[in-house]
């Protein structure tokens, strides 16, 4: 790949990757759209470690804490301070990891369309526009069981491209009354496991493929994406604090009706 690939797939999926319109659907249409050829598996590894950097990095704090709290709560086996957002996050992840082993060929080699992305693209925005009429004031404190449960079958469904895995989540979130940042911050949380479990199931098909890799190309992709990815972490939970979802709706609807006008 020359540089000015690696610099734009790079900041796509740091801009994307954690904003409610589909990381992974600008991945597939920006070098369908160019011409260009497939980034391919380990640099789309690479993309996703700088992502996971970020959003270990802007949440470290919060993270050492949920970590010490579950730590405490299974040694006293009882919750403790934000052990229960811990378990959630875990119990969260549960659906998408069984839905990605029972259903991750099917979606590859079928749903990665531009109408699939098409279509997807539009529903689930329309679905964020309903549920960010519906915002509540629940903050992360009120997150249990059951609500992670129910987010998790709805970030299952971001498996489908162009879905969006923050922005279903945080649909789900806002349906069940928590605030925009509660929900986005949840969003981001529930993002970890996730991505440390696509990115070694990818890892994986690296070393039973033995692709050989450029090492310089991915550490570059892995350093502007995790630059970008905090910069839009931390500009998307400043944005929400004091606005609505509305101008990420506009955008999914302008590119789902672009997408059908170019591709059917």
């Amino acid at each position: 790949m020359d540089f000015i690939q690696i610099f734009w797939l790079s900041l796509i999926q740091g801009f994307t990757e954690f904003l409610p319109i589909s990381s992974s659907a600008h991945l597939i249409l920006v070098p369908n759209l160019l011409g260009w050829e497939d980034q391919g598996l380990a640099f789309d590894v690479a993309l996703h470690v700088g992502s996971l950097l970020a959003v270990l990095y802007y949440f470290k704090t919060e993270i050492i804490t949920i970590i010490k709290d579950i730590l405490i709560s299974i040694k006293l086996r009882k919750n403790v301070g934000e052990s229960t957002l811990g378990w959630a996050v875990l119990i969260g992840t549960i659906p998408v990891g069984l839905a990605g082993l029972s259903f991750n060929d099917f979606i590859s080699d079928t749903l990665r369309t531009p109408q699939v992305i098409a279509v997807s693209t539009l529903i689930f925005g329309l679905a964020l526009f309903f549920s960010d009429r519906k915002v509540g004031t629940k903050s992360e404190s009120s997150i249990n069981i059951k609500t992670a449960i129910l987010i998790g079958i709805a970030q299952a469904v971001a498996l489908i491209p162009g879905t969006s895995r923050s922005g279903i989540t945080i649909t789900a979130a806002l349906f069940l009354g928590f605030s925009r940042v509660a929900s986005a911050r949840f969003s981001f949380l529930l993002s970890i496991p996730v991505i440390v479990l696509a990115g070694g199931l990818k890892t994986l098909e690296l070393i039973e493929t033995k692709t050989v890799v450029v090492w310089s190309e991915l550490l570059l992709g892995i350093t502007l994406s995790g630059i970008s990815a905090y910069i839009c972490i931390y500009l998307f939970l400043k944005l929400i604090s004091k606005s609505s979802m509305l101008p990420f709706v506009l955008y999914r609807l302008v590119l789902g009706v672009y997408l059908f006008s170019i591709f059917n």
